[in-house]
């Protein structure tokens, strides 16, 4: 790690807390004010806005936590994620429209720029891939992985007969997306060597 390291992080948290705050607001009242213009008001004219941007975070934040976890997306989050951003920008784009074609490419810029402000870090998040570690430090020193260990334990009595799982039956057992799964077959191999 640099020294920059550091300053890259917060400068681009802070960059994406502002781009976020702004594109949210005015984001908020194209829909808001589509929506009252088209029947709702009160409360639910105010809340509708909310629970199209809601979604895509909630979404967002499932993806997120599949691959911090290394897990498969659920496809339902993949699926709201995109209906999310659609609808956004859907709402968006409408409340231009009575101002042109320019009018709507203005409009949406905002919705663009939410979902790109936490999209962009989170693609950076996901997209990083977990060491390659060895459970149990068998390596000389490397960090401990409880799904490793836990690999071990329930593929013990095929590696005990000189058999290593498939890479489908390490995800079906323990949960886990592909790379995850290859990452622990690899892990487990060096086990049955040893």
């Amino acid at each position: 790690m640099t020294a920059a390291d550091p300053i890259i992080r917060w400068s681009t948290a802070l960059a994406v807390v502002g781009v976020a705050a702004i594109a949210a607001v005015v984001s908020y009242e194209h829909a808001s004010d589509l929506v009252r213009e088209h029947g709702e008001s009160g409360w639910t004219g105010r809340l509708i806005p909310l629970t199209v941007d809601g979604l895509i975070y909630a979404s967002s934040m499932v993806m997120l936590d599949s691959a911090r976890r290394d897990a498969r997306v659920p496809a339902l989050a993949r699926w709201l994620l995109g209906v999310g951003i659609v609808a956004t920008l859907a709402a968006n784009v409408a409340h231009g429209l009575g101002h042109g074609l320019i009018g709507a490419a203005v409009a949406a810029w905002p919705a663009v720029a939410l979902v790109g402000s936490y999209e962009l870090p989170m693609m950076i998040v996901r997209g990083a891939q977990v060491p390659a570690v060895t459970p149990g430090g068998h390596d000389g020193g490397s960090v401990i992985d409880p799904v490793g260990e836990r690999a071990v334990v329930v593929f013990a009595a095929e590696l005990a007969a000189g058999r290593l799982p498939s890479v489908r039956a390490i995800r079906a057992a323990l949960h886990v997306g592909q790379p995850r799964a290859q990452r622990l077959r690899g892990y487990l191999a060096t086990v049955a060597e040893t």
